[in-house]
C-alpha cells in the first residue's frame, strides 16, 4: 500500500534569488539532470517525472511549485527563496507517494536530496548561469552488491576527504582532476575545472551503481563511461 512521505532540504546558497531561481528552472542540467518547466502557472513539466507534471506556483525569485498527479499518486517539489546575508536562503519540501520498501525508498530520498542540494551549492558557487551537458550512466546489475567499493577501486579512489586535491585515471578514461566536495559511504563528489563528476553507491539499496557527469566545458562520451562500467562489472556469460 502506498503511503505519503515528505523529505526536506533547508539551507543557505551562495547566490541571489535569480540566480538560485534560474539554477532550478533553466540550468537543471548543471547539478541534477535536464528538467523542463513552462514558465506560467499551469505551464507543463517535463523530465522530472515520467508522465509530466504542471507548475502550480510560479512566482519569480521567491517561490516555485510543480506537482505531477496519476490517480492517487503524487509528486510535488516546492521552493521558497529568501534573500540573506550569504545569498538565498531555500527551504524545500519534496512530497509525494511511495508504493515500495517504505523505509528504504526514503532513506535513499533523504540522502539523494542531500546530495543533489550539495550539488546545487557547488554549481552556484563556481559555475552560476552556464549550462552543462549531462551524462548518466548505471553500471551493470552486478553492482547492486558491494559495487561502490568496486568502482571506488577502479577510480583509485582509496578514502578521500572533502578538501582533498586529486588526480584519478580511470583505465580507458581521460583522467580526474579536482577536488573532493562530498564524500559519505554512499556518495562521492569531485569539482573539477569544467566538470562536476558525481558517483552513487546506490548498491547501499541493492540498486546498480550510477556515475553521472556535468560538463560546462566539452563533451562527455557516454560509450566510454559505459565500456569502464561494464569492464568493472562484466556481465556473467552463460556456458
Amino acid at each position: 500500500m502506498a503511503r505519503e512521505f515528505e523529505v526536506t532540504w533547508e539551507g543557505e546558497l551562495p547566490a541571489s534569488p535569480q540566480e538560485v531561481w534560474e539554477a532550478f528552472t533553466k540550468h537543471t542540467r548543471g547539478w541534477l539532470w535536464e528538467i523542463a518547466y513552462e514558465p506560467r502557472v499551469g505551464g507543463a513539466e517535463r523530465g522530472l517525472t515520467g508522465g509530466g507534471g504542471k507548475v502550480t506556483v510560479w512566482d519569480p525569485y521567491r517561490r516555485f511549485v510543480t506537482r505531477a498527479e496519476a490517480g492517487t499518486d503524487f509528486n510535488q517539489l516546492d521552493y521558497s527563496l529568501e534573500p540573506s546575508s550569504q545569498g538565498t536562503h531555500l527551504r524545500f519540501a519534496h512530497r509525494g507517494m511511495m508504493a515500495g520498501d517504505y523505509d528504504l525508498e526514503l532513506d535513499a530520498c533523504r540522502r539523494h536530496t542531500a546530495f543533489y542540494y550539495h550539488s546545487l551549492g557547488e554549481y552556484l558557487r563556481h559555475f552560476s548561469g552556464r549550462d552543462a551537458v549531462y551524462l548518466s550512466v548505471d553500471a551493470p546489475a552486478e553492482s547492486r552488491h558491494g559495487g561502490f567499493a568496486r568502482v571506488r577501486e577502479a577510480l583509485g579512489a582509496g578514502k578521500p576527504a572533502v578538501g582533498d586535491t586529486v588526480r584519478w585515471e580511470p583505465a580507458g578514461l581521460p583522467p580526474i582532476e579536482g577536488v573532493v566536495d562530498y564524500a559519505t559511504d554512499t556518495f562521492l563528489g569531485v569539482r573539477g575545472a569544467d566538470t562536476l563528476y558525481r558517483f552513487y553507491g546506490r548498491d547501499r539499496w541493492e540498486w546498480p551503481v550510477g556515475v553521472a557527469l556535468h560538463v560546462f566545458e566539452g563533451d562527455a562520451d557516454a560509450t566510454a563511461w559505459s565500456g569502464w562500467l561494464n569492464e568493472i562489472f562484466p556481465s556473467e556469460v552463460e556456458a
